[in-house]
């Protein structure tokens, strides 16, 4: 797994190096990335992190995002996982990326992936890659192309394990939520990208709400604006009633609680893949994460 996620003081990999991972690559980062979420199956196995390693897993990412990349290794090291310092070959940029060492249950926990240039303002969120078929290519550009982000990624297949034990949209018991919630309570805001099939109940391109909250802050809905703008078909949840309105999402309901932003967007098939309506919606999601880079 890859625990790949306003403005705080804190949540800052800034200037002065302090302290960064020991390991250090040079990579073709979106190859990484998709090279990853390729393998991913329904029936794989998953075993969610128990209470202790959660625990453990949330300490050393709160700590790689407070800038103690060296701390944060020795804590994560127990439960299967390491920090390594990224070098992307496509932009010169750097990222931490917290990620399973070997193999064991960690493997299918997610990866994270924490801009190491640039003060952390944003983060967006994939909790069901290759489920929802290319979120996680949409999560990556993204990443690409916005500095000052984050990348939380699932690591197993929506339907692997038993008993919906790999819907991290629906479970308080994953990687993926432990590491979302370090980020909320640093204030960090969210953008999570889920996907949805052709229907006649669903005459939209997007679906775009605030989770539990229903309102919208003023960037919210000017994403739904420029969506709108250049002509995709968009729902706006908190002034009507929208299908896949995400109100039953974890991570929406903790950032509620948190008085974090949280943004849930469903986008269409269209608008997930490599045309142009999927360019409408990337320019969008960029749109909002510039707007939270500069607030």
């Amino acid at each position: 797994m890859v625990l790949v996620l306003l403005g705080c003081q804190s949540t800052s990999h800034e200037a002065a190096e302090v302290s960064v991972p020991k390991a250090r690559e040079l990579v073709d980062l979106r190859s990484r990335i998709l090279t990853y979420t390729a393998e991913l199956e329904p029936g794989d196995p998953y075993t969610p992190p128990d209470d202790a390693e959660r625990e453990q897993l949330a300490r050393g990412v709160g700590l790689l995002l407070e800038g103690d990349a060296r701390e944060a290794e020795r804590l994560l090291a127990p439960v299967g996982l390491g920090v390594t310092r990224l070098t992307d070959t496509a932009s010169g940029r750097r990222y931490d990326e917290v990620a399973a060492t070997g193999r064991g249950d960690s493997e299918h926990w997610g990866r994270l992936y924490v801009t190491a240039d640039a003060r952390l303002r944003w983060n967006s969120q994939v909790p069901h890659p290759v489920s929802d078929r290319d979120t996680e290519e949409l999560g990556v550009r993204l990443l690409e192309d916005n500095p000052g982000g984050a990348l939380v990624l699932a690591g197993a297949h929506r339907r692997a394990g038993r008993d919906d034990a790999a819907d991290v949209a629906h479970r308080e018991d994953s990687a993926f939520h432990a590491i979302v919630l370090e980020l909320q309570k640093r204030g960090v805001p969210g953008v999570q990208l889920h996907g949805f099939g052709d229907s006649d109940k669903r005459p939209y391109d997007a679906v775009v709400s605030t989770g539990a909250v229903e309102s919208a802050p003023g960037e919210v809905a000017a994403l739904a604006d420029r969506m709108e703008a250049d002509g995709m078909r968009v729902c706006r949840a908190w002034s009507a009633r929208c299908p896949l309105e995400g109100a039953t999402n974890v991570q929406g309901k903790a950032a509620q609680r948190q008085h974090a932003t949280f943004v849930h967007v469903e986008l269409a098939r269209d608008a997930r893949d490599d045309g142009p309506e999927s360019e409408k919606a990337t320019d969008a999601l960029s749109g909002l994460l510039t707007t939270w880079a500069n607030d």
